[in-house]
């Protein structure tokens, strides 16, 4: 297993590491995930540790705190091997405190999840989303307190805007608290967004990317073809409205592509999409989930090997997409390329 720094930090993360969102299974979202209980997870965690994918990410709000139960207990008498992730800032809760990141909410979110985790530390934990009612000042000095407590070694941020980071990044700076190391953002051949802005902020400010949904909700598992029916066990059926959405040719495009590098090289094409990932810059853990042992397997396989250049460039090529406003002005122009270079 390769390791990397995480952003402009001393943290050493795997380049894959499991999400836990598989576990605990509770409401209609984490139920079509994965049900995964205390035995299946220790398991899972163990096939992990043993290839050295030591990094489990969760949250508060997966399974509405079930998820971290099952990570605890799974990981009970081995707290020194892993690295703990997880997140919070979404509504757990009707209550007005029951969401955001105020200094209240945040302690008290901070203590929750030490308790369902079973640990006196977190080592990394992510604002899951940027809360517009909370002064970034109030936020980050809170989330000093917490390092300065020994309760958190370091923090980040997840499915910010750039405008969000970079504020968040300059305040702290300003006021010498802790930074944002690490952005966990969806990215995948059939989403790449994250390309646009997020990607040089992440190269500028030293800030390392945390991937979820490496194989785009569910769609580059290799069981979605042109000219076929959604297979009947696909979580799509249950989860399609909650992600994003993808152009139907353009997938195919894609799976295309992906099909004809997995002949190439005989992997398969979670494994293919995985390692493409890996080779985008900032990236610095792919994170990968798996409702069973023979998934995690195949996820875990996407290390070891590199894609080729050209195997690379074509893959690129067939998940390419104009990009919004302001980015795509000028992008095949000679003077405007000079003055801003793409990330990739």
């Amino acid at each position: 297993m390769e390791f990397r720094n995480l952003g402009k930090s001393g943290l050493k993360v795997p380049v894959l590491s499991f999400g836990t969102g598989t576990f605990g299974g509770q409401g209609p979202l984490f139920s079509a995930w994965g049900n995964s209980g205390v035995e299946e997870a220790r398991r899972l965690i163990d096939i992990c540790v043993e290839a050295g994918a030591n990094l489990f990410d969760s949250a508060d709000v997966y399974s509405n705190g079930a998820a971290e139960e099952v990570l605890g207990a799974a990981i009970k008498g081995r707290r020194n091997e892993v690295l703990i992730s997880t997140k919070t800032s979404l509504p757990m809760g009707d209550g007005p405190s029951d969401a955001g990141s105020s200094r209240s909410r945040l302690l008290h979110a901070v203590e929750a999840s030490l308790k369902r985790l079973g640990t006196d530390h977190i080592d990394l934990l992510q604002l899951h989303a940027f809360d517009a009612h909370t002064p970034v000042d109030e936020v980050l000095y809170t989330l000093d307190l917490l390092v300065r407590d020994g309760k958190v070694r370091y923090i980040g941020a997840s499915n910010f805007s750039g405008w969000h980071l970079m504020k968040s990044l300059a305040i702290a700076e300003r006021h010498g608290w802790p930074r944002h190391v690490a952005h966990q953002v969806y990215y995948s051949l059939v989403g790449r967004d994250y390309e646009w802005e997020l990607m040089p902020l992440g190269l500028d400010q030293g800030v390392g990317g945390l991937i979820w949904s490496p194989l785009g909700w569910g769609r580059l598992t290799g069981k979605i073809r042109r000219g076929q029916p959604l297979p009947e066990n696909s979580r799509l059926h249950d989860t399609a409205q909650w992600g994003p959405p993808v152009e139907e040719e353009r997938l195919y495009r894609i799976v295309d592509a992906l099909d004809a590098v997995a002949v190439e090289t005989g992997k398969s094409v979670p494994q293919i999409a995985i390692a493409w990932l890996l080779s985008r810059p900032t990236v610095a853990s792919v994170i990968i989930g798996a409702r069973n042992e023979a998934q995690l397997r195949d996820n875990l396989g996407a290390v070891g090997w590199l894609l080729s250049p050209e195997q690379i460039q074509r893959l690129d090529t067939a998940s390419n997409v104009m990009p919004a406003y302001p980015y795509y002005p000028y992008r095949t122009q000679e003077g405007f390329s000079r003055l801003n270079p793409p990330p990739v």
